[in-house]
């Protein structure tokens, strides 16, 4: 009892600190403010400040700078304006910064981005599974969407949306086709079938947890935090897992919650729950 009311009263002391600290990194972003400045704002050390920040926010202090900066550029090149312009007015001294921080924070460069897809061509279809209708879509570098779909209508209009200058052609994906193999016998592959994953830097590491859970078997999303090296993380990396962009090959269908309670699934809850029942039966 007493650990845990000492526990309490420190999260309660340190919430104003942390306060403290997204309100200036929000107000002060721009000037890109080093950790040695954050840290004096909050009348810490640079050890503790940094420490403290990574526990609750489950990213250090650089990155979430990193990730207010590139939410700013993306509306200004968005409007139209050039990467040299946007990086200059952001904060950063070129455009070699801004594209690192793109990189990191949205897995495609400053450009990909501005373009959404321009030049690109990204080959979907439909195809059946044992747990309803699937949109199959692959780039040259492999399967990049697979949605479960209620309307193909509304399937092709959110692909659109993702991919705006894309040039979308229905028609059968040779690793498409190898995906509906798969979906059928529910042998999910790990090296035969190539994925074009476009996440942040987190979103990855935590897909990539995702993978590790064997097929049968089920995780917390405290399990997946620590497997995506973020123990503290666990809400973040329960956003992550509801952006997954590819169903059952990143079985994120294996996620439950610590109490044994389904939880929630992009796909519907009682599909995932039909899929959890059925790889249980046909554990291997």
């Amino acid at each position: 009892m007493y650990f845990i009311y000492t526990l309490i009263m420190n999260h309660a002391l340190n919430y104003p600190r942390i306060e403290r600290a997204v309100i200036y990194l929000k107000e002060n972003y721009l000037c890109q403010p080093s950790l040695e400045e954050c840290a004096r704002h909050c009348s810490l050390s640079k050890f503790h400040f940094k420490r403290l920040f990574e526990n609750w926010a489950g990213v250090s202090p650089k990155t979430f700078v990193q990730f207010l900066t590139v939410q700013h550029a993306k509306k200004l090149l968005a409007a139209g304006q050039s990467t040299l312009q946007t990086s200059y007015e952001v904060g950063l001294s070129g455009t070699g910064r801004l594209h690192d921080a793109f990189i990191k924070i949205e897995s495609v460069s400053p450009g990909q981005f501005k373009s959404k897809g321009r030049d690109l061509q990204i080959i979907f279809g439909f195809y059946p599974s044992i747990f309803g209708d699937v949109l199959i879509a692959e780039t040259h570098k492999g399967i990049c969407a697979l949605n479960f779909v209620y309307n193909k209508k509304q399937a092709i209009k959110e692909l659109k949306q993702q991919w705006q200058y894309a040039k979308l052609l229905e028609q059968k994906g040779e690793q498409a086709l190898k995906v509906y193999v798969y979906l059928n016998k529910l042998e999910f592959p790990k090296k035969t079938i190539s994925l074009n994953l476009c996440g942040t830097e987190f979103q990855i590491k935590v897909w990539e947890a995702l993978l590790r859970i064997p097929q049968g078997r089920l995780a917390s999303y405290g399990d997946i935090a620590r497997l995506a090296g973020k123990p503290r993380a666990a809400r973040a990396v329960g956003s992550a897992i509801g952006k997954n962009p590819i169903a059952l090959l990143i079985p994120c269908h294996r996620v439950i919650r610590e109490s044994g309670e389904i939880g929630q699934y992009r796909w519907g809850c009682a599909r995932k729950s039909s899929m959890i029942a059925w790889e249980s039966a046909h554990q291997r």
